[in-house]
């Protein structure tokens, strides 16, 4: 009995000493083993696991075609974890190493995708936080990335859809200073809810939201006793939205308007 102690003692002793090497299932593994099993965790969804494959693919093979793909899976799979700051540091990461890569348009595109999917930005409407409260910064990120996409790639494949996404975010940002010049409307801070109409019809040109911005101006002025300002807006407001709900009541209730993706 004692001697199967000291065996069963011993056998612990060499396990516990194994180095993390020794006790690593992929020691041994080719890089397109390694690729394939990170690919397969990451369409299960374990994407903590692959990207431990991919890490290790990347600091064992550093100098083959693997290891850039490695990068980019990296960023990709804590874009699908959910994990913002990793994600983007991955993306910035690779387009400062290979910034001529064949596939660097993707990356561009995936960084806009990061910041797009924020949560926490002005994209979240959902929620019932008041929208003055949210920070666009995310929403202003997203919108440099596409741009810069569809201005250096303009027949990449993801620029259509980079296009479409802009058009997007230039009304959301638009909409978000229509919400801030209300919320300051709403607490008679009229002067400021004037500027910030003000700001999105002029900053972004074309936007649905003007709509909502010059009505917020003819509002504003009217309560500052400027009339010719007032009548100014209200002119603009008439020719360029000239059956506007605005001009019969306002709108009956708000529209989804971001549900688009």
């Amino acid at each position: 009995m004692l001697k199967l102690t000291y065996i069963a003692l011993a056998f612990l002793l060499s396990a516990c000493s194994l180095t993390p090497d020794q006790i690593d299932e992929t020691k041994n593994w080719s890089p397109s083993k390694l690729y394939s099993e990170a690919r397969e965790e990451m369409n299960t969804g374990n994407y903590e696991k692959a990207v431990s494959h991919f890490e290790k693919l990347e600091s064992r093979y550093p100098f083959g075609t693997y290891a850039q793909q490695a990068q980019m899976e990296i960023a990709y799979a804590y874009y699908r974890q959910g994990d913002q700051p990793q994600a983007l540091a991955a993306v910035e990461r690779f387009i400062k190493l290979h910034p001529d890569h064949p596939n660097v348009d993707y990356m561009y595109y995936l960084r806009g995708l990061i910041n797009f999917n924020d949560k926490v930005s002005v994209f979240d409407f959902l929620s019932r936080q008041d929208p003055t409260e949210r920070d666009p910064k995310a929403a202003r990120e997203a919108f440099d990335s596409f741009k810069l996409l569809t201005e250096r790639f303009p027949d990449s494949k993801y620029t259509p859809d980079a296009s479409a996404r802009l058009a997007y975010l230039v009304n959301a940002m638009a909409q978000y200073d229509v919400h801030v010049a209300n919320y300051y409307y709403r607490r008679g801070a009229y002067l400021a809810a004037a500027n910030r109409a003000q700001a999105a019809v002029k900053n972004y040109p074309g936007a649905p939201a003007a709509e909502g911005a010059l009505y917020v101006m003819i509002q504003s002025y009217d309560a500052l006793n400027l009339p010719q300002l007032r009548d100014d807006a209200e002119r603009v407001m008439k020719t360029n939205f000239p059956n506007s709900v605005y001009f019969h009541g306002g709108p009956k209730k708000d529209k989804p308007w971001w549900q688009i993706w």
